[in-house]
């Protein structure tokens, strides 16, 4: 593999560089060379890198405090931010000296990097958003840093064990993690249960369990530029160590029984909530990352203003989904019961501080939490969300007198459904501004889930369309293509994406077609030799690689794109003879582990790999794999392979999207619905270069209040008629052969929730026409070409520069 470019790096001798690994290896891993293994090489490789980090990092954070520049804190429950190595070598531009120099010591960098575990502090798009924003943030040079849990172990590491998702933990932190730095003295107590208690006109939260917050800082760093950022993750730890009586009796276990159970608020990143305890362990997650980023937001305040009255001048809290929503009735606490602030100076500066993004529309994902669990939980911070909820509705009640219906909609707590808090409606109350991810999403944002609020607060609602970093997604993961773009367009792409739309100049340019061909060629290649080393199925790089990897959900619809590839074989099967364009089929995603459903679509795709994939008629035609344990590393390795892009939500489903922007930044084709980020792909690639299909989002609501009847489409489409039917026949599962009943069961009888069959001949007849076009290889290249060329706009440097302009008003920092 091609090294990333590197923008001109500081002058380092090679010599000095192995010295530095060398001397790290030994007085900080304390190794000798002679015996150390790989992962003891990256580690101190890891050593050297951070050291050249560090001085950047100190004059960042020095040059922010003096200049006393409002800062924007963002807070998130995920940031999936991918191997660290090899993005910290391209941002300080010493990637080939790093690689020289291992390579004069006997090294492969290539190898280190790939022994560097993925952090396990994210899941899905949401925590891969945060990751592209902090890189971006950092770029630009803004204030800012973000703050999240430092989890043990990741979601769990994903097994494929007889076609069925099996979960074991994922302990990220075998090896340690050098990028860190653990501040020793930077720890705030965290409270749950207790009771409280009015004294005067003073509330008091009383009697309550403690465990202690500990702060390690990672450093974020800017491309091309001496800006960094921090990211400060917190670590549970139990306030008293063990119980040394019990311990003393011989009562081990007992000794050290509460210490366990303060810590497992930061060992599993999103337990199993399937559970009563497992939702209450979710709560305390949220209010440990909430309280103690609160807490250090307002110390880190004080230690420089000496003062709270500056606080909304000087700071901005962005709410990253609902998880951290509860940092608002935190910061109403700490300013009243803390600070001596009245309610209402609380809430006004509360209200000037906070803004939040909204991710979904879909009432199932919104976030709520029970009075009577909030209650036994966070007792004063319940109080307080009454409170909010009182002041608001009175004041609502004064302006519509006679609409208790509207009253009953907005209120923040939801007295139809067992009285629960809804923190999406917390977050618009208290926030005083509330964005959506992309103009399909935001605009329905407005339209359904808060109509009432956006006629409350018209001026509240906004849009920020999600971006990716391009350092990552296309410099980093695609080296070959970003060879290409150097060569044709200049180097300075990766700090401003727009540049990229100086390809059009080249569309024309057979050469360019070309260069462009053999990019992907050697990445899919690259990815085929991954498939057939880790699966050990062998795929052909010139077939069309058809890519879906994201979170196993059944809006997404990964059963849709099954069910196309079941038709297809069944096609091959009855004319195997004809001229077929060869196709892979490659799903890679997680399934939530109580999630049965979408475990049982996992179960399906490995057992239809299973006997397309030895089907001797089959052979190259067509081959379907499902790679497991999906990851930002294997994303970078999937991603610049994929011809085409499979972005199939039922429309009015996905807020965004950014693996959409990913795969087309890398030159794949989008077949997807006008849902999410896809309408303004189509708007900016223009509609020849983009596949759309199926309902749009206003046509899924007509049918769905029309009643919609699925078995219709069951019985009048035959070639669907004929897949489901081997599926429920055990085609696919003849040793179980009801194992899919209740599957189809839930497509045919029980109402298709997510209108699989309504988009299904569309989607298998717009397969087709991607067929016709792979046909022509120049045509494909050309509208690959366009793609690539624009999608400049879907950079997050663009997206940060609005939140900071429009959102957060923060400026640059001067270095």
């Amino acid at each position: 593999m091609n090294a990333p470019f590197s923008y001109a790096s500081p002058t380092l001798s090679i010599e000095a560089l192995k010295h530095s690994i060398a001397y790290k290896l030994m007085f900080t891993v304390g190794k000798d060379p002679a015996i150390a293994n790989k992962h003891e090489w990256l580690n101190a490789t890891l050593f050297a890198v951070r050291d050249r980090l560090v001085e950047r990092w100190l004059r960042s954070n020095r040059a922010q405090l003096s200049q006393e520049v409002r800062q924007v804190y963002y807070l998130s429950m995920e940031f999936l931010i991918g191997r660290t190595l090899s993005n910290a070598l391209l941002s300080l531009g010493i990637y080939e000296d790093v690689k020289n120099a291992l390579e004069e010591m006997g090294l492969d960098l290539e190898e280190l990097i790939d022994e560097e575990n993925d952090p396990g502090l994210g899941n899905g798009g949401l925590g891969r958003l945060a990751a592209c924003f902090l890189d971006s943030m950092a770029t630009l040079g803004l204030p800012g840093r973000g703050y999240g849990i430092r989890y043990d172990y990741g979601m769990f590491k994903q097994n494929i064990v007889d076609g069925r998702q099996k979960e074991s933990p994922d302990y990220w932190l075998e090896y340690g993690n050098p990028w860190e730095f653990k501040r020793h003295n930077t720890r705030y107590t965290v409270r749950f249960g207790g009771r409280v208690q009015l004294e005067g006109k003073k509330f008091r939260w009383l009697e309550t369990e403690e465990i202690l917050a500990v702060a390690y800082d990672q450093i974020i760093p800017g491309y091309d530029t001496d800006a960094t950022n921090t990211l400060r993750l917190w670590n549970a730890q139990a306030s008293s160590e063990i119980n040394l009586g019990k311990f003393n009796q011989g009562d081990y276990f007992a000794a050290v029984e509460d210490k366990n159970h303060s810590e497992n608020v930061s060992r599993v990143l999103y337990p199993d909530d399937s559970t009563y305890s497992g939702r209450e362990l979710r709560l305390r997650q949220e209010y440990f990352l909430v309280s103690s980023t609160v807490q250090d937001i307002l110390s880190r305040h004080y230690q420089l203003h000496k003062t709270y009255a500056n606080l909304a001048d000087k700071i901005a809290i962005h709410l990253n989904d609902t998880h951290p929503v509860l940092a608002i009735p935190e910061l109403m606490r700490l300013l009243i019961d803390e600070h001596k602030f009245s309610w209402e100076e609380a809430f006004e500066v509360t209200c000037q501080v906070f803004s939040y993004t909204n991710h979904t529309l879909m009432s199932e994902a919104l976030e709520t939490w029970p009075v009577d669990m909030l209650g036994k939980i966070l007792p004063r911070h319940l109080q307080i969300i009454f409170e909010i909820n009182d002041y608001f509705l009175k004041t609502l009640q004064e302006q519509h007198p006679n609409d208790t219906a509207l009253l009953g909609r907005t209120s923040i707590i939801d007295e139809s459904n067992g009285r629960k808090v809804r923190m999406a409606w917390l977050a618009v109350v208290v926030s005083h501004k509330v964005n959506g991810v992309s103009e399909l999403h935001s605009n329905l944002m407005v339209q359904s889930l808060f109509a009432d609020f956006a006629a409350i607060f018209p001026m509240r609602f906004c849009n920020k369309t999600n971006g990716v970093t391009p350092r990552r997604w296309l410099a980093l993961a695609n080296p070959p293509l970003s060879e290409v773009l150097d060569e044709n367009i200049g180097r300075t792409w990766r700090t401003d994406l727009s540049q990229l739309n100086d390809l059009k100049q080249h569309i024309d340019y057979p050469t360019v077609h070309q260069d462009v061909r053999k990019a992907k060629l050697a990445n899919k290649k690259r990815l085929a030799g991954y498939i057939g080393q880790q699966l050990n199925v062998v795929v052909n790089p010139n077939a069309l690689f058809d890519v879906q990897i994201k979170r196993i959900h059944e809006y997404k619809r990964q059963l849709m794109n099954v069910l196309h590839v079941i038709t297809r074989y069944n096609r091959i099967k009855a004319d195997p003879t004809a001229d077929w364009v060869p196709r892979v089929n490659i799903f890679a995603g997680k399934a939530a582990s109580a999630y049965y459903m979408a475990k049982h679509i996992i179960h399906l795709i490995n057992d239809v790999a299973q006997v397309i994939n030895n089907d001797p008629l089959v052979k190259d035609r067509l081959k379907v794999v499902f790679i497991p344990n999906y990851s930002v590393s294997l994303a970078q390795i999937i991603i610049p392979a994929a011809d085409l892009s499979e972005q199939i939500s039922l429309a009015g489903t996905e807020a965004s999207g950014t693996s959409n922007m990913k795969f087309g930044l890398n030159g794949a084709l989008t077949i997807g619905t006008l849902d999410g980020a896809n309408v303004e792909m189509l708007e900016h690639v223009g509609a020849d270069n983009i596949f759309i299909f199926g309902n749009t989002a206003q046509e899924v609501e007509t049918l769905r209040r029309n009643g919609y009847q699925p078995r219709e489409y069951y019985e009048q489409d035959e070639e669907l008629h004929q897949v489901l039917t081997q599926i429920g026949a055990g085609m696919f599962s003849p040793g179980e052969p009801t194992r899919y009943r209740d599957l189809l069961d839930s497509l045919i009888n029980f109402g298709d929730h997510y209108q699989v069959l309504a988009d299904y001949r569309s989607y298998v007849d717009c397969q087709d026409r991607v067929d016709e076009l792979y046909r022509q290889p120049e045509e494909w290249t050309i509208r690959t070409m366009h793609n690539i060329a624009n999608m400049g706009y879907f950079s997050s440097d663009r997206t940060i520069q609005e939140y900071a302009d429009e959102i957060w008003h923060i400026k640059p920092v001067r270095l």
